[in-house]
């Protein structure tokens, strides 16, 4: 089968890359589309330490071909979308609904797959870059047939990531003030999130012009680039009469992150979205954050996979949710340099592959 490899130093399209079998509880994955995002990108570049050679991509969708002993959640023929949290099920973290935080989620870094007699390593537990992967059973979520492939991709992390951030993390309420730094595909997952709940207003803050369009699209009230202001912080303290209630930072720069706590009103929380460089310090007076404000990590947008990526399958084809939107190209596979330049020119919401054969 084809798949797409880094080793390290060259990112290649290989054929001829092999999977493992399906074992107990695991099942076979034929991949439709995979969307590409910035933690794959980041892998290549060294911000996010890996282990060599991997085969990369986390947000995938397909079809189940095959299933293991002991599987019953998922059928063949199934559409499913593929989530990054290999979880146990059974741990207290898991027990109270809190799957992100189960240690099993995490740490482990298996080598299914197989290239000229080498082993590879799966990123992310799933490694959507390839034409069929195997995953845990509980990996697999379902979705109803009538959701296309590139856009039920994005599924897996770019949209759990954003929308869980506002909806189970952070638990934006209606009327509350919003900044979202960084609007690409977290970021307009976030903006939406923060749309559908009430919040208002919603700021959008973004270099890159061309991004307002598709900010408002999804539910911006403004649009701050700070190439065209003095101040961004009090720009968005204007806007929300002395600061917001809640900033998403959806980038990982250090500056960003400190201005987005300078962004907040007095008990205002800030969410980090953004994956920095590994070592990262950000820096902050004691005395800033005084006035109850929050500084609040998320891990995988405190997502419960098999409820919320339902629940998001749903919502689109109600009509209440944006996944087409977010989908600005597909690509063949072979074109992944392509996508990789686009998407460092800014030119993409989220740019997707196309897995087939």
């Amino acid at each position: 089968m084809k798949g797409i490899i880094w080793d390290g130093e060259d990112l290649s399209v290989v054929e001829d890359l092999e999977v493992k079998e399906v074992g107990p509880g695991e099942v076979r994955v034929r991949i439709v589309n995979s969307g590409v995002c910035h933690s794959d990108v980041a892998v290549v570049e060294g911000t996010i330490p890996f282990m060599t050679p991997a085969v990369l991509g986390h947000e995938g969708a397909g079809i189940v071909e095959e299933i293991g002993p002991g599987v019953s959640q998922v059928a063949l023929g199934d559409h499913v979308v593929i989530s990054t949290l290999g979880n146990c099920g059974h741990c207290r973290f898991c027990d109270s609904g809190k799957p992100t935080m189960c240690r099993r989620s995490f740490g482990h870094y298996p080598k299914p797959f197989t290239y000229q007699g080498e082993e590879h390593y799966a990123f992310a537990n799933v490694s959507s870059f390839a034409q069929f992967t195997v995953v845990k059973a509980q990996q697999a979520v379902p979705i109803p047939e009538e959701v296309p492939f590139p856009s039920a991709s994005l599924i897996g992390c770019g949209v759990l990531t954003g929308a869980g951030a506002v909806l189970n993390r952070a638990k934006v309420e209606v009327g509350a003030s919003v900044v979202v730094i960084g609007v690409g595909g977290i970021g307009l997952n976030s903006i939406q999130a923060a749309a559908m709940v009430g919040a208002h207003p919603i700021i959008a803050v973004d270099t890159n012009p061309a991004k307002e369009e598709i900010a408002r699209l999804f539910g911006a009230t403004h649009f701050l680039n700070p190439a065209e202001v003095d101040d961004t912080v009090a720009a968005v303290k204007d806007l929300t009469g002395g600061g917001a209630a809640y900033v998403f930072e959806c980038v990982g720069a250090k500056q960003l992150m400190e201005q987005a706590i300078a962004m907040l009103q007095w008990d205002g929380t800030f969410v980090i979205l953004g994956v920095t460089p590994f070592g990262t310090k950000i820096e902050f007076t004691p005395e800033s954050l005084y006035n109850d404000k929050t500084i609040m990590g998320c891990r995988y947008g405190s997502s419960r996979p098999q409820q919320d990526i339902r629940l998001y399958a749903e919502l689109y084809l109600a009509g209440k949710f944006k996944l087409d939107e977010l989908v600005t190209r597909v690509y063949p596979m072979d074109d992944v340099h392509g996508l990789l330049h686009d998407m460092h020119e800014g030119r993409l919401a989220r740019g997707v592959l196309d897995i087939t054969p």
